[in-house]
């Protein structure tokens, strides 16, 4: 989720077109949180963007709760797509995008993608389609950490290597940038939006574990929860708290 924070923020607060009084409006902006796993930094941008209640991210994966551990979107308001079973997030996206053309409607379609993720073949797959449907409505991020649940992306497989030339080589309009840059981030959504016949791919390069010291780069805390001494350490580290409190 840190790796993935500064961009899903900046989408929410600065680049999407979204109303959360209408949470279902047909003319916003749609976001698929395609790796799933990432859902605790969607459900922080939802309570900045007044779609949920702060106080909702104390039930997260609890039993009743209206957050899961990855997103509903017939649970939780403001989320466009149920996602969870990485590679299949960016079909969605080409097929809200193509609904969004066959009916005349200008929404554009966010969907950002793990890079252990991109190691599947139905992303490739769908890159196509996004292309041969002149999907300019569609911007992809990809969320370039380096690192996925088993390890390295490299150690897993051969690598994403070379990854520019690579969506290049798949038509798509590729910029590269610092994924905790906010400025970066929205010149890079400013870009895209411009593009036209094209669909656009952001490479965000990003640290897992952002911000807290014992978190960055290390693939441990990939899925595994802080304990208390852990949480406070990181709260100070990331300015949610000082020795004070």
């Amino acid at each position: 989720s840190l790796s993935a924070i500064d961009v899903i923020a900046a989408l929410y607060m600065h680049v999407m077109r979204i109303d959360p009084k209408n949470p279902r409006w047909e003319l916003r902006d749609r976001f698929v949180l395609s790796k799933g796993h990432a859902a605790p930094a969607l459900y922080a941008a939802l309570v900045e963007a007044g779609f949920i209640k702060e106080e909702c991210l104390w039930s997260l994966r609890k039993c009743g709760g209206s957050l899961s551990g990855h997103p509903e979107m017939t649970k939780t308001p403001g989320v466009d797509m149920t996602t969870g079973s990485l590679g299949q997030g960016l079909s969605v996206a080409n097929g809200m995008a193509l609904a969004a053309k066959l009916r005349g409607l200008d929404y554009r379609v966010y969907v950002m993608l793990g890079d252990g993720e991109a190691q599947e073949g139905q992303v490739w797959e769908a890159a196509m389609t996004s292309y041969t449907r002149r999907l300019d409505n569609v911007c992809a991020i990809l969320d370039y950490n380096g690192l996925q649940i088993d390890g390295s992306i490299g150690q897993v497989k051969a690598g994403l290597e070379p990854l520019v030339e690579k969506w290049k080589a798949f038509n798509w309009n590729v910029i590269e940038i610092d994924g905790h840059n906010p400025e970066a981030i929205i010149e890079a959504f400013d870009e895209a939006k411009k593009v036209k016949g094209l669909p656009s791919i952001i490479i965000a390069r990003t640290v897992k574990g952002k911000g807290v010291s014992f978190m960055e780069r290390k693939v441990e805390y990939h899925g595994v929860a802080p304990n208390e001494q852990e949480q406070q350490k990181a709260l100070m580290e990331l300015g949610c708290v000082n020795d004070a409190d």
